[in-house]
């Protein structure tokens, strides 16, 4: 019979929403990625207003080569007001909003393939409209996962920092030991 060691210490958990600093250099990636996605929806959503497609026609009217309607332009154009909103408060809020957003995105192509064809396609989608939201789905996770995950952050990140606190004070005790006593 097989024994298990049980661990006593207590790892403190990251949590997706820990604060970083403001002036923290991956904001501006969180920002600039929320703000990219964001314009190009609400311009994607003006051209389908502005054309007056009917709010839940699927007749195939098309802007920049995607199928669209009303509700379609309007839902776009929210997504994309969201994404700005993230843009201009930043940080945090900005790369979790991203993450969310990415999911939802993602899950909309799934959905909506799935919809092809049938009676219940009410945003009008068809192949081309799935693929590009999983697209978007896709940049919008890696802008707000940047900094975040991955196997190689540096060690002054704070996330690779509350994931790793010892390792995170033995380094900090090297770098003091280098400034105090240098070579």
């Amino acid at each position: 019979m097989a024994t298990h060691a049980v661990r006593s210490e207590h790892k403190r958990r990251i949590r997706i929403d820990d604060h970083l600093p403001v002036d923290h250099r991956l904001n501006r990636v969180y920002r600039i990625g929320a703000g990219l996605m964001g314009l190009a929806l609400l311009v994607f959503g003006i051209f389908g207003v502005i054309d007056k497609i009917g709010f839940f026609d699927t007749g195939g009217d098309e802007v920049w080569g995607l199928n669209t309607n009303g509700a379609l332009s309007w839902l776009s154009i929210a997504a994309g007001l969201l994404l700005f909103v993230g843009m201009v408060i930043g940080g945090n809020f900005a790369s979790t909003l991203n993450m969310t957003l990415g999911i939802l995105f993602i899950l909309s192509g799934f959905v909506n393939m799935a919809l092809l064809e049938t009676d219940y396609n009410f945003l009008a989608f068809e192949i081309q409209n799935c693929m590009l939201s999983f697209v978007i789905g896709i940049l919008l996770m890696v802008f707000g996962m940047y900094g975040r995950v991955g196997s190689a952050l540096p060690h002054d990140n704070p996330y690779w920092r509350a994931r790793h606190p010892e390792l995170a004070e033995e380094h900090d005790r090297q770098r003091e030991r280098r400034e105090n006593y240098p070579s």
